[in-house]
């Protein structure tokens, strides 16, 4: 692609100032070579630029291209019953115990193909592209088995290769304990996910591991036995924390330096302040809490207190979240915890990028991938505001996607 001069927009960096959302009226933006070259008030632009072929934004808003930081969107099957015993009465753990949950979803990714995980991934993978997104992390853990895993990991990889998104990798297969190692799950954790966790590094399908703290799932205990194996193998570590209890999994997770704790609707004041102190970004999935009818928040006011940054990401999977858009997730993380449109702005981007361990996109600064989402709307806090609404024009990615 040729340098481009992106003019006639209102810009909004979110890069931390002053200003809220970093607000730039009468902005353009210089790119070359798939990355920002330059970004500011137009009139302040330096000469070498002005011979550069022009894109004109028509006076539109244009923010960083959104990160989804927590997905699950490689899977078999649907949970549709479940929906259905939900609104009967029954909790996500009675379902679990009975066979349902993750444990449903295994059997149908287990027995599919990478071709056809892979082709029902995508369209989840286009709706989040369809509204700004740019980088969406996929997590395995449906499989519980060492070739199930790294099958859904292949594919994770694959969809980087189908569509123009970067995928971030999170080995999940510290997940659930699968019926075939019911009341050992010791020995599932020795005897198989640790071992499928270095078999799939070594196939190079890891960026990070992840596990699921919680009474229905595995202890701290078991937990700190993978994060060794992790941080043996040089990967950085994130958990499904403090969803439906409080085992202490947040400060675990900050032990370990973790990228990032996820749900943490159980959290007290001491995991937050274990995770300020770790520099571990807290992951708010309004999309669970929504579906599962949780009545337990996580400790936003706290977060706030603690500077703990604060991410949001649809938890996109078939059962507990099953949604694909991370506009709707914004709007469920203002409306549900009381965040700001900027703080939910934020969460799906610079925040977003960090709970993902990644320094190079998430805002609009010099040097930073030019990824960018061009919309339809005067305001960033608009994005938050709508429901069900799309105002998105134009998505670009590496400094591609405008004609």
């Amino acid at each position: 692609m040729q340098p481009t001069l992106f003019t006639h927009l209102t810009l909004a960096t979110m890069v931390p100032s002053s200003t809220p959302y970093g607000l730039t009226p009468d902005a353009a933006i210089a790119v070359r070579d798939g990355r920002i070259a330059w970004c500011g008030i137009a009139q302040n632009m330096p000469d070498e630029y002005a011979t550069w072929a022009r894109a004109d934004m028509g006076g539109r808003l244009v923010t960083p291209a959104l990160l989804d930081c927590h997905t699950h969107v490689v899977h078999g099957g649907d949970r549709s019953l479940e929906f259905s015993q939900r609104l009967e009465g029954k909790s996500y753990e009675e379902i679990a115990r009975s066979g349902g949950g993750i444990l449903s979803t295994l059997t149908a990714t287990r027995n599919e193909s990478e071709a056809t995980l892979l082709a029902s991934a995508l369209p989840r993978v286009d709706q989040l592209i369809a509204e700004g997104v740019a980088v969406i992390e996929v997590k395995s853990g449906y499989g519980l088995d060492r070739d199930t895993e790294i099958k859904m990991l292949r594919v994770a990889r694959q969809i980087g290769g189908a569509r123009p998104v970067q995928i971030r990798t999170s080995f999940l297969g510290a997940h659930a304990v699968p019926p075939e190692w019911k009341d050992r799950s010791d020995a599932y954790i020795d005897e198989v996910c640790i071992p499928t966790l270095r078999a799939a590094h070594a196939e190079g399908l890891v960026d990070a591991v992840d596990g699921f703290c919680e009474g229905i799932a595995f202890s701290p205990e078991q937990i700190r036995r993978v994060f060794d194996a992790a941080h043996a193998l040089g990967l950085p570590v994130k958990l499904h924390a403090e969803q439906l209890s409080n085992l202490g999994g947040a400060c675990l997770a900050a032990e370990f330096g973790a990228l990032s704790a996820d749900h943490l609707e159980y959290l007290d004041e001491n995991g937050v302040r274990a995770m300020a102190a770790a520099g571990t970004v807290a992951v708010i999935l309004p999309g669970a809490f929504y579906t599962l009818h949780e009545t337990s928040a996580p400790p936003v006011e706290l977060f706030r207190k603690h500077g703990v940054p604060m991410a949001i990401a649809t938890d996109c999977n078939p059962g507990s979240s099953p949604t694909s858009s991370l506009l709707l997730t914004m709007n469920m993380a203002c409306t549900l915890f009381r965040l700001t449109p900027e703080e939910a702005l934020a969460g799906a981007t610079r925040h977003a990028a960090q709970a993902l361990g990644l320094a190079d996109c998430g805002m609009v600064a010099k040097g930073m991938r030019a990824d960018f989402a061009v919309w339809d709307i005067k305001h960033p806090r608009e994005l938050a505001y709508r429901i069900g609404f799309n105002p998105l024009f134009k998505r670009i990615f590496g400094g591609s996607g405008w004609n």
